[in-house]
């Protein structure tokens, strides 16, 4: 039975969504890899902390060269995850618990092992040998940007089978798909409807801007690609109803703004550059980062919304940065050089702030109030650590920590099975950090990130309401209102480790009572003087105003 929390279309708007691998979750059956009948083992871990979606990373077929973003067949499960019906008794027992559930689409590339390409690249007269962008040279496309600078060479590559080159604009194991090809976009629907008739929520979908080619162009961002998304959405709304396409689209606001079209294109996207911001607000204790890229963002359509996050399963980026931006994040934050790569840092939020609790719970407080829907990493509700020790991205990927037992709780297996070594430091180890003893504890990480999320909840303002910013004078303090109708809260941050004072002019809002609203602690009523707010090292308030 389906007991979804909202039944609004938009139901997006308001929604705390949480990211998880399959593979770092849970272990059912002792193979050292997560697995559904393990995520479906934990389903009341996610509810009881309140988020309403789960984002599931690639869960199909893949030689795994990248994470599983190098997909080998669109249509099936794992077998390592498990098996379909797994899956689906996933699903069911996710939506029976009030849990929406979205799943990933590569809509730019295939992995080179997929059958398509295989079939593509076997002779020059199969069917299908169009589906991907091959040339007799490399010189085709000229001046289009190399994304991965630290790995690839060229946005082409030489398939020794086919005596030609194919276009890959990320690893060369990832042949682009051609979507100036009708029989490909036909295709990619029906993988859509595939995983929307089992009863998937919705799609983060991978790498959006990068699906058309055109000479003389950077081959980003085209009208051609607009045009084979908002084909795809035309269809998704034609036949189906309450379901969300998030894109992945690294780009400046401005540049991602057309992703939302007229409200025919994708319902949400990710805000890229306003996540490094606030890491960099947090350094400099001024909010001048935070405010300059969020009043740079236009706005969207009503029915549309931004998906922000701290961190994720990739790096920390820093491609929508200046080059002195990025020196001051790198030295700041990655000290450790291993603890960069390509162009950004792969840390977790808790060993990013040295274990700071109350930075964590400021930059948490700031992820739930500023314009957006938040999306929390798995392991970041308890404060787990990374291992910078182990290769690509995978220092932020190791497995959940549940207990303080064998292999955290998370398999059976030998722990030189684990997919991934678990974190097993003095500091960020599982023995120290699990979900088991912070569930003992009422003043834990966990419990207060659930408290957080419990108030957002009922805060419809913070996913709907408007912004406007107080930019008192000392710039070491955040404070800006959300709005929406007759309902105002004011959100007051701290971003210094000392003790701040700031007087906040709040006279457009004379006579309403402040109610802090984690504790209903009254504050005294406003009048047109200015208002006086003294704040500990890192403190921040949300205030509901009230006018009685």
């Amino acid at each position: 039975m389906t007991t979804l929390r909202s039944a609004d279309p938009l139901w997006y708007k308001d929604a705390v969504f949480y990211q998880l691998n399959v593979k770092s979750f849970a272990d059912s059956n002792a193979d050292g890899i997560g697995d559904f009948p393990g995520l479906t083992s934990k389903l009341d871990h996610l509810a009881s902390l309140g988020v309403d979606c789960l984002w599931l990373q690639p869960m199909y077929p893949s030689p795994f060269k990248d994470d599983g973003y190098d997909i080998s067949d669109y249509t099936s499960i794992h077998p390592g995850y498990g098996t379909r019906q797994d899956f689906e008794h996933f699903l069911s027992q996710a939506h029976a618990r009030g849990l929406r559930v979205i799943i990933e689409l590569v809509l730019n590339h295939t992995s080179d092992q997929h059958a398509w390409f295989q079939e593509a690249r076997s002779s020059t007269d199969n069917p299908r040998r169009d589906w991907y962008v091959w040339s007799e040279t490399d010189d085709r496309y000229r001046g289009v940007r190399i994304i991965f600078i630290d790995t690839e060479l060229s946005n082409w590559a030489w398939d020794p089978v086919s005596k030609s080159y194919y276009w890959h604009r990320f690893f060369s194991h990832q042949p682009d798909l051609n979507y100036d090809n009708p029989a490909v976009r036909e295709e990619i629907w029906a993988v859509m409807k595939f995983w929307l008739n089992l009863g998937v929520d919705g799609f983060r979908v991978d790498a959006v801007p990068y699906l058309i080619e055109r000479e003389g162009t950077s081959c980003e961002n085209l009208p051609e690609t607009h045009a084979v998304l908002k084909e795809l959405r035309a269809r998704l709304d034609a036949d189906f109803t309450g379901k969300v396409l998030l894109a992945e689209a690294n780009m400046w606001p401005e540049d991602v703004r057309p992703y939302f079209g007229a409200g025919d294109e994708f319902h949400m996207s990710f805000h890229f550059p306003i996540m490094p911001r606030m890491f960099m607000a947090l350094r400099l204790e001024d909010r001048k980062p935070l405010l300059d890229i969020i009043e740079r963002t236009p706005s969207i359509p009503d029915s549309c919304q931004w998906g922000i996050f701290l961190r994720n399963h990739d790096e920390l980026t820093l491609e929508m940065v200046t080059e002195i931006e990025r020196q001051y994040m790198w030295d700041e934050y990655a000290k450790d050089p291993r603890a960069r790569i390509n162009l950004g840092i792969r840390r977790r939020l808790a060993p990013l702030v040295e274990g700071d609790r109350r930075r964590i719970e400021l930059m948490s407080g700031l992820l739930m109030s500023l314009p957006g829907s938040p999306i929390l990493y798995y392991g970041d509700e308890i404060g787990m650590g990374d291992n910078v020790y182990l290769g690509d991205r995978n220092s932020v990927r190791t497995p959940m920590q549940w207990n303080g037992g064998f292999n955290a709780g998370f398999s059976g297996a030998d722990p030189e099975r684990l997919w991934l070594p678990l974190i097993s430091n003095a500091v960020y180890g599982y023995q120290a950090v699990n979900v088991e003893s912070q569930e003992r504890n009422s003043t834990s990480l966990l419990n207060w990130t659930r408290r957080l999320i419990e108030v957002r909840r009922v805060t419809k303002v913070f996913g709907r309401g408007s912004i406007e910013f107080l930019k008192p004078e000392n710039h070491r303090v955040l404070a800006f209102t959300r709005t929406q109708g007759r309902d105002t809260v004011l959100v007051v941050s701290n971003l210094a480790g000392t003790a701040q004072v700031a007087e906040l002019d709040l006279a457009r809002l004379a006579g309403a009572i402040p109610i802090e609203m984690f504790g209903g602690s009254i504050f005294p009523r406003i009048g047109h003087e200015p208002y006086i707010m003294m704040m500990g090292p890192y403190d921040f308030y949300w205030f509901r105003l009230r006018w009685l």
